[in-house]
């Protein structure tokens, strides 16, 4: 069958349209995707702005005509931090299901980690034992741990890069004492998780998910993404620490000329390079996989693990 998922995130609405049936790998067919920055279409209330909220539905709807155009059978719909912690969450869901016909589940912190954690576990597989997994998104940061399909712990932590250079770095070139400030808050807030996961003990492997750290891992040696999507990108807590005050004393324009590094994201990658930072110095992680799969793919998995296999006898 032909799924689509619409990711409604915190930087961009995208549809990830693929061809797919239990037991098999998905094959991406068709990629919709806008950047609406939404964790910065908030007003000093928290609220999704007027703007904002007309900049969602109209981005909604051309990814619901996207997916009609590309044959999907079904639509996944969900939404992530940004309007899940937007104060006037509830209004815009009532307009996205009124005007756009999509009712869109809003996924929990925990819920992002454990089907990003499934889809890596997937693309890695058993062999790869325990699993440790981050995320960095546009509003928060996922953090999963385990050694089956289901992490032992998952978490969401509101440390996206987005929230955070909205928030914390308003500069351009950022003000040191602002950078400082917040890689102070970024490790405390990490901190207060490092327990919770060290019980289980040390991962046998570590990777990372999310155009942060492909970004990161790009600027930092790693091959292109037109070298496909099985080559190993690695990236190592040494390269991160070395490219953080170069980052620092960029501006967004400079940012952006840097290979892999895409103009609209250009302005968050300072602190998304802080909170990998944090994550991998506080983790005690050296180096880390990048992996290709997250949130969508893991989305997908999961509704192929309800269908029933093409063969079986009903039950």
């Amino acid at each position: 069958m032909r799924l689509g998922v619409l990711d409604v995130g915190s930087n961009t609405v995208h549809l990830l349209v693929v061809d797919a049936h239990p037991g098999a790998r998905p094959q991406p067919a068709h990629s919709h995707k806008v950047e609406i920055r939404l964790a910065e279409l908030l007003d000093d209330a928290g609220a999704v702005t007027p703007a904002g909220v007309e900049r969602l539905l109209s981005v909604i709807e051309e990814a619901v005509q996207a997916a009609e155009d590309k044959g999907c059978e079904d639509v996944l719909p969900f939404a992530t931090s940004a309007v899940r912690e937007a104060t006037n969450a509830d209004e815009v869901l009532a307009r996205v299901k009124a005007e756009t016909g999509v009712d869109l589940p809003v996924l929990s912190g925990e819920d992002e980690a454990r089907l990003t954690f499934l889809a890596a576990r997937r693309w890695f597989g058993w062999s790869a034992g325990k699993l440790l997994v981050l995320d960095i998104g546009g509003g928060s940061l996922e953090i999963a741990y385990g050694i089956d399909e289901d992490p032992d712990a998952a978490v969401s932590l509101p440390l996206g890069a987005g929230r955070l250079t909205s928030g914390w770095l308003p500069g351009d070139p950022p003000d040191a004492l602002d950078i400082r400030a917040l890689r102070r808050h970024v490790r405390a807030e990490i901190a207060r998780t490092v327990r919770e996961f060290s019980r289980f003990g040390a991962p046998d492997h570590v990777v990372a998910t999310s155009k942060t750290f492909k970004q990161l891992a790009r600027i930092a040696g790693a091959a292109r993404s037109a070298d496909g999507l099985y080559v190993q990108r690695d990236l190592t807590r040494k390269a991160l620490e070395e490219w953080v005050p170069r980052l620092a004393a960029m501006t967004t324009a400079q940012r952006s000329a840097l290979p892999g590094v895409s103009e609209g994201r250009a302005n968050q990658l300072l602190a998304g390079a802080l909170v990998a930072e944090g994550a991998m110095d506080l983790f005690g992680v050296d180096e880390l996989e990048i992996c290709p799969w997250a949130l969508r793919e893991g989305v997908i998995l999961r509704r192929l693990d309800h269908l029933p296999t093409p063969g079986a006898a009903p039950a």
